[in-house]
């Protein structure tokens, strides 16, 4: 499968998703996006189009973590929980951003949720 196949492929699952995945103030979306080397994430607000808190692994005390990036993902998840959590937000809706959830997209998930997110 080339790389044009893929990128298609993952576009239209996540025009599929989005139709159902909306993100208010009260219950905003918790966004996801996974490169090769790099895991982002960020809750957006999408009534207002805004984004209200983000976390990832480029963030400096990220950078320094040894571990799997499956690790360095849990990790993320657990910050963007701490953050949302700070925040007044409790519950999210996960949007996966056309990534299967698995691996390290999974692991996000779990971190966010021993954190305290509820979705």
């Amino acid at each position: 499968m080339s790389q044009v196949d893929k990128a298609a492929r993952r576009q239209k699952i996540k025009d599929r998703s989005r139709v159902s995945v909306q993100g208010t103030a009260s219950k905003p979306r918790l966004c996801i996006y996974r490169s090769l080397a790099e895991m982002y994430a960020q809750l957006i607000d999408d009534v207002n189009g805004k984004t209200l808190v983000t976390a990832s692994t480029m963030t400096k005390n990220n950078k320094a973590f040894e571990g799997t990036k499956s690790d360095a993902s849990r990790i993320v998840g657990q910050q963007i929980a701490e953050k949302a959590l700070a925040a007044g937000i409790t519950n999210v809706v996960f949007d996966r951003n056309g990534f299967r959830y698995h691996g390290r997209v999974k692991a996000l998930a779990d971190g966010a949720r021993e954190a305290g997110l509820i979705f």
